[in-house]
């Protein structure tokens, strides 16, 4: 197997196919792939901006969708290379939310660290905000389950600014 670059659109369409609670994204930093020989793409990894608004943008980056078809090892294997692009570019450290109900195996094997619980329930805004934002409502097509928080270090300022 091998990493390969992927622009939005192709790892938003393994997206559609292959991931069992999300939606495609509307944007991302960056995406790869995982190929393996003549079976072609098996997997994908979307790394965008830090959904949650209190996370550094310019410092943090978040995988925001990974999927694979199952194949062994691909899971590790993006989130991996994930980390190692964000680094490159210059991020300080990688983050993710899945589900509490999952386990992070693959993160634990990445050499990723959870860092506890977050979020859960609907979003819910006054009939004021709602007119603000046009009128809709929030997507509810989304787990509504706890999360878990994983991260990575990707420098030692990211080690200093958290303990400091």
């Amino acid at each position: 197997m091998k990493v390969v670059p992927l622009t939005l659109a192709e790892a938003n369409r393994l997206v559609a196919r292959w991931h069992r609670h999300h939606q495609p994204v509307q944007g991302h930093r960056f995406s790869l792939g995982c190929q393996d020989g003549e079976r072609g793409l098996v997997g994908a990894v979307i790394v965008g901006r830090p959904v949650a608004r209190m996370s550094d943008a310019y410092a943090t980056a978040e995988v925001t969708r990974l999927v694979t078809d199952g194949t062994k090892n691909a899971c590790s294997m993006l989130y991996q290379a994930a980390a190692r692009v964000a680094k490159e570019m210059g991020f300080a450290r990688i983050q993710t939310y899945i589900l509490a109900s999952e386990p992070g195996t693959s993160l634990k094997a990445s050499g990723w660290t959870r860092e506890g619980d977050a979020g859960g329930g609907q979003w819910h805004h006054s009939a004021e905000a709602q007119l603000r934002l046009g009128g809709g409502t929030r997507r509810d097509d989304q787990p509504t389950e706890r999360k878990q928080r994983w991260a990575r270090r990707l420098s030692p300022a990211a080690a200093a600014k958290e303990e400091g």
